[in-house]
């Protein structure tokens, strides 16, 4: 909503201008807010500037507006309705430019199996005489997205006949992550270079001398997911104030692959881990928390909630009589951790890193004003079992079991209650994970899940933790994005609807 200030869009005006008097030797191509003059409308389209002789020479407007998924472009902006196409002056001469603008380039029917957009902005900028496509990108990601978009950009160049520069943006902004990777792809739909993903990268690409450019690798299974987080903690961090993070370490595997994605993210001096036991905490928990600690070099302060939590017993006893201990004795433990972050965060400005999974915040097996409070849901898109895969890789990576072997093959466990175990209230996570992939991220029914191989009383059970959870998940900590289907602004689900 920044766009719907006029000042702002002034100022991203401005800093055109300031970049465009620079441009006198080279040209620049640069994306900003676009005043449009029109009376009817938004008011602003979202666009490309050419940049050139130490001015703006020609400016394109994007024409493709999604508006699924994270994506809300039409409350914003104008769409454009004409290509633009430019002569460049380049190594093998001039040379005619396409200009387009991220879901420009989408519109394929690889994408969905069918066409999204009645119109075809790739077409009609080959059909103006482009030579080469340019192409600016905020494209967000999600695991493997790399593959789809090479996949997608070769077909479209190989219909063409034309090739492509695919510059995309790379850093974290709140819950997206932009993985950068930006590629040149010929006119037959080969990789002719690739920048590095998920950090800054300079390029430099001649199309006429093919096999002398970079081609980075991308990293793929668990590696990828680590990367994007880090990503994701260091901008979040940096671009709101905060240099320090501070953890609650319970010896579990989510605390630990949180701490750890931290320390690669701004450093062990700037990571504060803190163990809060409890009479329900086993000796090994306290000593894989200490463990961690050690391996990655990292602060831990130990305060046990054994006073607080007796005082609240006796507070809460006169109106508990007679009622048998449940869930609302464990979540007070819960909250009572929590609270004691908060004070820590509050009193050292530190930004407190919730560790919950997506699993468990997809079933609200988490406590809500106890293991959620907290700044940024690190975990809150990744899955338990890649959580595990996470941790392996961290390992891996070191060369060496920072992550305590201990931590990754145990039961995992709240320690609320005398031997408590995670699938004592849900189902275990490689079942329960299967599930939630087809029921959040594939959005299938009941019915198709159970025809896919799965119980039905234990999918109902699942659709029915899911729908209930959702008042949760509405006042969670802003969370990173890593798959298709994440809980945010990209699923709007109503809290107060039954449906299932």
């Amino acid at each position: 909503d920044l766009v719907l200030r006029r000042e702002f869009v002034e100022r991203n005006v401005a800093a055109l201008k300031h970049v465009a008097e620079q441009c006198r030797n080279v040209a620049a191509i640069v994306g900003f807010v676009r005043p449009d003059s029109a009376d009817n409308g938004k008011g602003v389209s979202n666009a490309a500037a050419v940049c050139r002789n130490g001015r703006v020479e020609a400016t394109y407007a994007k024409m493709l507006l999604p508006t699924y998924d994270v994506f809300d472009e039409w409350r914003y902006f104008n769409a454009g309705d004409e290509p633009l196409v430019v002569s460049i002056k380049t190594s093998s001469g001039e040379r005619r430019i396409g200009i387009t603008i991220c879901e420009d380039l989408w519109n394929n029917r690889q994408f969905e199996g069918r066409r999204v957009y009645g119109g075809d902005p790739i077409a009609r900028s080959v059909q103006a005489g482009a030579e080469i496509l340019i192409n600016l990108s905020a494209s967000p990601f999600r695991e493997n997205i790399h593959e789809g978009r090479e996949s997608l950009f070769a077909a479209q160049m190989q219909e063409h006949r034309v090739p492509l520069v695919y510059v995309n943006q790379v850093g974290g902004n709140d819950h997206l992550l932009f993985d950068g990777a930006s590629m040149v792809l010929s006119e037959r739909g080969e990789r002719l270079a690739r920048a590095k993903a998920f950090e800054e990268d300079f390029l430099v690409v001649d199309c006429a001398k093919r096999g002398e450019s970079r081609i980075e690798p991308y990293p793929d299974g668990a590696a990828q997911i680590r990367r994007a987080l880090v990503l994701g903690i260091r901008d979040y961090m940096r671009k709101c104030g905060f240099a320090d993070a501070v953890i609650g370490l319970s010896g579990g595997i989510d605390s630990a692959v949180t701490a750890a994605l931290a320390v690669e993210a701004v450093g062990a001096n700037h990571v504060h881990g803190v163990a809060m036991p409890s009479r329900f905490s086993s000796p090994q928990s306290l000593e894989d928390a200490e463990a961690l600690a050690e391996n990655f070099g990292i602060s831990l302060s130990t305060i046990s909630i054994e006073p607080v939590h007796s005082a609240f017993e006796a507070t809460l006893r006169p109106t508990f009589e007679g009622l048998p201990p449940g869930v609302t004795e464990e979540n007070v433990q819960s909250r009572i951790r929590g609270n004691l972050l908060m004070a820590l965060s509050n009193k050292f400005g530190w930004l407190l890193l919730t560790t919950g999974n997506k699993s468990e915040l997809a079933v609200g097996f988490c406590t809500l004003y106890g293991d959620m409070c907290g700044g940024l849901a690190v975990l809150s898109d990744v899955p338990k079992t890649m959580v595990y895969e996470l941790a392996r890789d961290i390992n891996q990576t070191a060369g060496r079991p920072n992550i305590p072997q201990r931590t990754i093959d145990r039961p995992p466990t709240a320690e609320l209650r005398p031997d408590q175990l995670d699938s004592d209230t849900i189902p275990p996570y490689d079942v329960l994970d299967p599930i939630l992939e087809q029921y959040i991220e594939q959005e299938r029914s009941v019915g198709e899940i159970v025809a896919a191989g799965f119980n039905r009383e234990t999918v109902e059970r699942v659709a029915r933790m899911i729908q209930a959870s959702e008042y949760k998940r509405k006042q969670t900590p802003v969370g990173l994005k890593v798959t298709s289907r994440a809980f945010g602004t990209g699923r709007r689900m109503p809290i107060a609807a039954k449906y299932f």
